[in-house]
């Protein structure tokens, strides 16, 4: 018996498919993302008045940098040098900085990992940087929420 199995085509996805499942994924992911930034700026320790307070322009700062790379280890490293250079961005465990640093390595890469996966995208590293860039800008605005709040 010589039967003769007929193979199904494997169907591949196209690069727009992949795109859209991409971008719903990080949809789906935002408030996770402006909840985290949120609470770091909320609940770590930096200067939040006096001369070494976080202005919106170092945090802005921040933000450009992400959006001119697409490395998210220049973006630590320049919030690195920024803490090195003045105490604004607070200084030890604790501090904004080190949630920041953490919440790159720990939650936003987590949910890059995820969301490559789940759209079949190989690029997750710029999946990563995207994310960055939205917890950053989410952190911006927030900032400037809470000093027009101390400020009256």
């Amino acid at each position: 018996m010589n039967e003769t199995v007929e193979k199904q085509p494997i169907e591949k996805t196209s690069p727009q498919k992949i795109a859209l499942r991409v971008q719903k994924g990080i949809r789906q992911a935002e408030d996770d993302i402006v909840l985290a930034v949120q609470d770091a700026l909320n609940t770590c320790e930096y200067p939040t008045s006096g001369r070494d307070e976080l202005e919106e322009s170092q945090f802005r700062n921040l933000v450009r940098v992400s959006d001119t790379t697409e490395s998210a280890e220049v973006v630590k490293n320049f919030l690195r040098y920024q803490v090195g250079r003045e105490r604004k961005w607070g200084r030890g465990e604790k501090s904004l900085a080190t949630r920041i640093v953490g919440d790159i390595d720990g939650m936003l890469l987590q949910t890059a990992e995820n969301i490559a996966k789940e759209s079949g995208d190989n690029d997750q590293k710029a999946i990563w940087i995207e994310l960055i860039r939205r917890y950053l800008g989410y952190g911006a605005r927030h900032l400037k929420y809470l000093k027009s709040e101390r400020e009256g």
